[in-house]
């Protein structure tokens, strides 16, 4: 690994009658053997603690900041109070706790834009429970996207990606229905998410020249024409674009033959065209130890590739493996490249 930083992570708390409390707990507990970086949980300490007796776990919490969190991380889970706006029951989510699932988040990527913490790691959100408070952003990715343009100023395009220990893939399009897709896919939409693909596997991921295996959107990227022109006449001339500016983009390819172990081989990331074409392989292949990263911010950004699981919250069975490779990911990309590009 880099060196690591001496500014901690900061951990949003996520929708706290969810998971995130109880992996968030496994986790800190697991710090030395699996010598974690250190992080600052934002969120509601209560909430953690009475999740620690519900499991049966011994972990002492500690009022922190920034500046104090890495020297407590060893004896203590450090945690800068936000309250979650009511008591919570594990595995019942409420829209009383969308406001404090919100400020959890703005603070994180405050403290990472002011260089305090080093990236900003978010625990699953539940957003169902966030629209019925009115939030008014898809999801996550396109909310951090909001929060970094308004504090720079500058139009900021979030790319998401799927990254695990066999497969990184990108879906172009995101949180649309799939009826939607193809009128939402252009050749500019395509060109700006390889742009910023091939930018930051660069700068963040240290991948000198990225290989960028492009699908094609319909069942066999279109046989010609034959079931449908759209990669013909969107993704092609993109990649030609992309080609052209010396970023090492090929395709469009039938998706059905680009994730088996000889194709994942021939490229460092999958652009795929829609948000299952990417999810499905990244998660058959790597449900427990995959992450998701937001490329195109000024800030680092990871999460573990999973949802709240509001069924088994408080169980003492939710896998911690997802948030714990999330936190190394992004220690290891904010030691390269610094919290702010």
């Amino acid at each position: 690994m880099p060196p690591r930083s001496s500014f901690p992570l900061a951990l949003t708390q996520g929708d706290p009658a969810g998971i995130g409390p109880d992996i968030t707990l496994a986790a800190w507990l697991r710090r030395g053997e699996l010598d974690l970086p250190p992080f600052l949980f934002l969120g509601d300490a209560g909430i953690l603690a009475a999740r620690a007796s519900q499991l049966g776990l011994t972990v002492p919490l500690k009022v922190a900041d920034p500046a104090t969190a890495c020297d407590i991380f060893r004896n203590a889970l450090p945690v800068l109070p936000i309250e979650a706006g009511m008591d919570i029951i594990a595995g019942e989510p409420h829209v009383a706790t969308a406001k404090g699932t919100i400020a959890a988040i703005e603070m994180a990527v405050s403290l990472s834009m002011s260089g305090q913490t080093s990236a900003v790691v978010t625990n699953p959100i539940a957003k169902s429970v966030l629209y019925d408070a009115g939030f008014g952003f898809p999801g996550h990715t396109e909310f951090l996207a909001d929060l970094a343009t308004r504090a720079t100023g500058k139009p900021v395009m979030p790319v998401m990606l799927l990254a695990g220990p066999k497969l990184r893939a990108i879906p172009v399009t995101i949180h649309i229905p799939l009826k939607d897709v193809p009128q939402a896919l252009t050749c500019e939409l395509i060109v700006e998410t390889c742009r910023i693909t091939d930018h930051d596997l660069r700068h963040r991921f240290g991948i000198s020249k990225p290989r960028l295996a492009v699908a094609g959107l319909n069942p066999h990227a279109g046989e010609n024409g034959a079931l449908g022109k759209e990669d013909d006449e969107i993704v092609r001339p993109a990649i030609d674009i992309l080609r052209g500016e010396d970023i090492d983009a090929f395709g469009p390819l039938p998706a059905d033959t680009m994730f088996h172990d000889e194709a994942r081989r021939r490229y460092d990331v999958a652009v795929c065209m829609y948000h299952d074409q990417a999810l499905i392989p990244a998660k058959a292949l790597g449900f427990d130890d995959s992450v998701n990263v937001t490329l195109g911010l000024p800030f680092v950004r990871t999460s573990p590739d999973h949802g709240t699981a509001f069924g088994i919250a408080g169980k003492g069975i939710a896998k911690e493996d997802s948030l714990v490779a999330a936190l190394r990911l992004a220690s290891e990309i904010s030691g390269k490249t610094g919290s702010v590009r």
